[in-house]
């Protein structure tokens, strides 16, 4: 007697280099993969991409996951998550009519003045009280100002997973209030915040609908099928941004719960039960699909620099060299960019060194060290926010595969911490295609929409079934106090430069000495 094959869920992943696509099954097995590059254009503070791109990009992604194995006939929903504050305008037929002003653009910075002005005491209750000038809202007036007739001839702001879902679907769709937050969405209610909106002078008709994540947004159509290769009619569900999907793929769900992302930047995620609020407006909350928070921020240090201080070089002969080197004296505040986001705001900040290095060993283990220190003041941030920051942490992204990089980041943040098997953004979109389908092929809105306690119980389901830990790692208790002082030093030379607010920096020296 044959069995039939378990059901499949589809996740697509918009990230700045590349489109991914991950169809897994209901047990969190891999049956294809497939990935496609992006370009951008960067040029003096700014960041564009092609709308038209990220189309072509998702179609090659998903036929090679099918080449690799995946069955169009047994994917039973598909999602897709984007960059966040990722922004372009389209036409009446869903046609992009501006370049994409990506995620971390930072042409808006007069408009995003303008902006937190009108809109204060909207983005307090919404928990993060400022908007920053790379987020979508400052764009999207950017974009309305020079192109005043926007409204007037149909054209409609899109996000960078709204312009995939639009050609998936065949019409236009809402826009998901994960990727609609830096837009000024308000994820409690699942409103745009007209008032605000009417003082900005941006006209109701350029904005999307708008929809909680998880919520079936269609089926896949003839002329999608024809260029995907998916099976015409298969649901569309709203997708989140790249960052929430992460963490939906880390399988972090459960209240109280991290995933730290340290891949081109680092992106830290947690789970609360209500929202946090952040006056200083650096940390800011998406609402799960559960119905919990999800407060979280993006830095601007991260892995980056990795491939460009040291293109060529042997990674595994440096690993090893750092290894042998750590802890280190040389302390180093690794952006990857000018600017920082998280965990303060600074669009003066500057990589720095405290002394130059003795050779590019001692460099490199001083990249890997500072990057987890600023991942421990992350973690500091959130505890100062009352953000319950001391339960299980899962990293993911690109640096999990240095071992070194791991430990270090274990002993740097004094805990335990979990590497999950395949986590990444685009199985963090299958899950949810699971949760909002159940894992049955049934839309849970018949029995608990998005954001109840039953699609909750759902999106739980899914993670628990579909994304397994490899690993965990110890801190190790010798190298403790070495890594404090050097923690402590790079906390003082943020705060002498003006960067990081003294009451942070107190926060994470009273936290250290405990």
């Amino acid at each position: 007697m044959t069995h039939p094959a378990p059901d499949a869920w589809l996740g697509i992943d918009l990230g700045t280099q590349g489109v991914r696509a991950v169809a897994a099954d209901s047990a969190g097995h891999l049956l294809g993969t497939g990935t496609a590059p992006l370009t951008s254009d960067r040029r003096d503070g700014r960041h564009e991409q092609d709308p038209d791109e990220w189309w072509h990009a998702v179609c090659a992604a998903v036929g090679q996951a099918r080449a690799a194995g995946a069955d169009p006939r047994r994917i039973r929903a598909v999602a897709v998550d984007a960059t966040s504050g990722t922004v372009t305008l389209t036409d009446r037929r869903g046609r992009a009519v501006t370049p994409a002003l990506m995620y971390d653009d930072g042409r808006a910075a007069a408009e995003a003045e303008k902006v937190n002005e009108a809109g204060e005491a909207q983005w307090t209750r919404a928990g993060y009280r400022r908007m920053q000038r790379s987020w979508g809202l400052p764009k999207l007036r950017w974009l309305l100002d020079r192109h005043p007739r926007a409204a007037a001839d149909g054209w409609r702001l899109a996000h960078q997973n709204d312009v995939v879902n639009r050609r998936l679907v065949g019409h236009d769709v809402p826009a998901d209030t994960s990727n609609a937050l830096k837009t000024g969405a308000d994820a409690a209610t699942v409103t745009w915040p007209d008032e605000v909106f009417a003082d900005l002078g941006i006209p109701a008709g350029v904005l999307p609908g708008l929809v909680p994540p998880g919520t079936v947004l269609g089926e896949v159509s003839a002329a999608a099928a024809a260029e995907t290769g998916l099976r015409a009619g298969t649901p569309v569900v709203a997708g989140m941004t790249d960052g929430c999907a992460a963490q939906l793929g880390s399988g972090a769900t459960a209240v109280g719960s991290w995933n730290s992302v340290m891949g081109t930047t680092l992106v830290l995620k947690g789970v609360t039960a209500d929202l946090v609020h952040d006056p200083a407006g650096v940390m800011y909350s998406h609402r799960s699909p559960a119905g919990t928070w999800l407060p979280g921020g993006a830095s601007s240090v991260g892995a980056g620099l990795v491939a460009r201080e040291f293109a060529g070089a042997d990674l595994d002969r440096l690993t090893a060299g750092a290894a042998e080197l750590l802890p280190t004296g040389l302390l180093r505040y690794p952006l990857v960019s000018p600017g920082e986001r998280f965990p303060f705001v600074a669009p003066e900040a500057t990589a720095f060194r405290s002394r130059e290095a003795a050779g590019p060993a001692e460099d490199f283990a001083a990249l890997l060290q500072g990057a987890a220190y600023v991942e421990r003041l992350c973690f500091d941030y959130a505890d100062l926010l009352g953000a319950p920051a001391t339960g299980a942490v899962v990293l993911t992204g690109g640096a999990t595969r240095n071992p070194v990089w791991n430990q270090l980041r274990a002993d740097v943040l004094r805990r335990p911490v979990t590497l999950p098997r395949h986590a990444q953004p685009a199985l963090g979109m299958a899950v949810l295609a699971a949760a909002a389908l159940d894992g049955t092929g049934t839309d849970t809105d018949s029995g608990g929409a998005a954001g109840s306690p039953a699609a909750g119980g759902a999106l739980d389901r899914a993670a628990a079934a579909m994304v397994r830990a490899d690993r965990t790692v110890e801190p190790r208790d010798p190298y403790r106090s070495a890594h404090d002082e050097g923690y402590v030093r790079l906390v003082d030379l943020l705060a002498r430069r003006g960067w990081l607010p003294e009451v942070v920096a107190a926060h994470a020296r009273e936290r250290t000495a405990s």
